[in-house]
């Protein structure tokens, strides 16, 4: 990943593990590399009278075979696609029950009880 655009974030946790990503969620196979050209790139302000520490970010993974063919990028979509599905039909299950008439609900839970 180009850690000189500013849109490039890293963060250590407490634990140890490391996460690289784009905020603008334009890198598909970050945390290994952005895209050619990508079109949120912007460079970031280097040294704009910051003092820098002793430590330095960890480097990103080694990449996992077939990032080349696009198989990498494939999978981590259709990981994408069910955490939307799974929120899609969480909402819409909340929704569902704020429109339950209010008295009907006072009693399902009073039954539970």
């Amino acid at each position: 990943m180009r850690h000189e655009c500013k849109n490039f974030e890293s963060r250590t946790y407490a634990n140890g593990e490391t996460v690289q990503k784009c905020n603008i969620d334009l890198a598909p196979d970050a945390p290994w590399r952005c895209p050619d050209n990508c079109s949120g790139y912007e460079r970031r302000i280097i040294d704009g009278g910051w003092t820098y520490g002793s430590l330095a970010p960890p480097s990103a993974p080694a990449e996992p075979p077939g990032l080349d063919d696009g198989s990498a990028a494939a999978i981590l979509d259709m990981a994408e696609d069910i955490v939307n599905a799974a929120v899609h039909d969480t909402l819409a299950e909340l929704e569902r029950e704020r429109q339950r008439p209010r008295g009907l609900r006072r009693l399902l839970r009073r039954r539970d009880r």
